[in-house]
């Protein structure tokens, strides 16, 4: 399921200071990769998420920015210089508790936008805790759309970012009306034809990605070790509207008197899911716990694909011990996946530059022993040589 692809992405420097439990770490990171071995709790997660900020401009837990700061710091800051297929970039960002300000800097400039920055450093985390990309809500798969869309395709980040602000707006309108008896109404239909246009091409975008993508999902589940057929398809209120922007606007319409008495916006991309079944069953709630994680490994594959196809280039693949409950043979298919899909480390290939934290050498896949390691224990990260 590869493309043919141009390069990789690299770290070559990254300075973090002041994230989570990590005060300062400085390093020069080898290019293929390297193996982060510390207990629970020391912060080799938090490492992995300091890289991946570079991506996201946010804790890919969910954190908000006041509480990813050290306690007892005013702010934190992690700097990178990124090699991207041969071109190399400086690239920042800070956050201070004073004023919740974040600033972003690449090559030293402050980009006009902070969501200029997005994807800077292009990564891709696995984690045990991915299962909910299945098991969880449908906000869970709604926000994997939205990140891997917005990083990969700019027209995705403006019509995302449009369409949330005209949510907002529109939400307000129908709480201010609800709370005066109706007072100020004709205030929410002026914000449908912005939900309708942008979410139209939100719409768009994500079902051509599923349908792009549904074949792959299926074959890297069959080659992990799934038997059934796994599919997907994304679910929504437009079904298969020839003209979404057209049928969004209607529904808002036909929907406003209702959203009127709850305060809220109830049709929209917002509100739609991407469903994954097994032999047609809806794999949330029909499927085995190992038929669950698989599948969500498959869709963190089926992102590091998109990023390689669209970019150009492999991202970097930071593993958060993500073959803690596989058995040795399904985690042996994965690794095997993973490099072709352009990890490096495992073959000693030129690929994506891999980053894997687990709790104890005796974790290291064989695939990964190469891999220069580190121990980190109380935010501190040692460099302990070559396996």
């Amino acid at each position: 399921m590869n493309a043919e692809r141009g390069g990789a992405a690299r770290l070559a420097r990254l300075v973090v200071r002041d994230f989570r439990n990590l005060a300062h770490v400085e390093l020069a990171p080898p290019s293929a990769g390297w193996v982060v071995v510390g207990e629970n709790g020391q912060g080799k997660t938090n490492l992995l998420e300091a890289i991946h900020y570079l991506q996201l401009l946010r804790s890919s837990r969910g954190a908000r920015d006041a509480d990813v700061v050290r306690f007892g710091a005013d702010a934190f800051h992690i700097a990178a210089h990124v090699d991207t297929d041969g071109s190399c970039h400086e690239v920042s960002v800070g956050f201070e508790r004073a004023g919740h300000r974040k600033r972003a800097r690449l090559d030293g400039a402050v980009p006009e936008r902070l969501s200029d920055a997005l994807g800077a450093l292009p990564s891709v985390m696995f984690a045990p805790d991915d299962v909910s990309l299945v098991t969880g809500s449908p906000a869970e798969r709604r926000r994997f759309l939205d990140v891997m869309l917005a990083v990969t395709n700019h027209s995705y980040l403006v019509a995302l970012q449009q369409y949330r602000a005209a949510l907002l707006r529109r939400n307000a309108a129908l709480r201010s009306a609800m709370l005066t008896g109706g007072r100020g109404a004709d205030a929410i239909g002026v914000w449908e034809p912005a939900l309708a246009e942008y979410g139209a091409a939100l719409w768009r975008q994500r079902r051509s990605w599923v349908a792009s993508m549904e074949d792959r999902l299926e074959e890297v589940c069959r080659e992990i070790g799934e038997g059934g057929r796994v599919r997907m398809r994304y679910a929504s209120a437009l079904a298969a509207a020839d003209d979404p922007r057209f049928a969004l606007a209607r529904a808002l319409e036909e929907k406003r008197a209702s959203d009127l008495r709850r305060g809220l916006t109830h049709v929209g991309p917002h509100r739609d899911d991407l469903v994954v079944t097994l032999e047609g069953r809806d794999l949330r709630v029909f499927g085995s716990a190992g038929q669950q994680r698989t599948a969500a490994i498959a869709l963190r594959m089926l992102e590091a694909a998109t990023v390689t196809e669209r970019r150009g280039f492999a991202p970097m693949f930071l593993l958060d011990d993500p073959f803690a409950e596989l058995d040795a043979r399904r985690s042996a298919r994965i690794l095997s996946l993973l490099e072709r899909e352009g990890m490096g480390g495992a073959g000693g290939g030129a690929g994506g530059q891999t980053v894997l934290a687990v709790p104890r050498d005796s974790d290291i896949p064989a695939e990964l022993t190469r891999l220069e390691r580190f121990r980190i224990a109380g935010g501190v990260l040692t460099h302990t040589g070559a396996a």
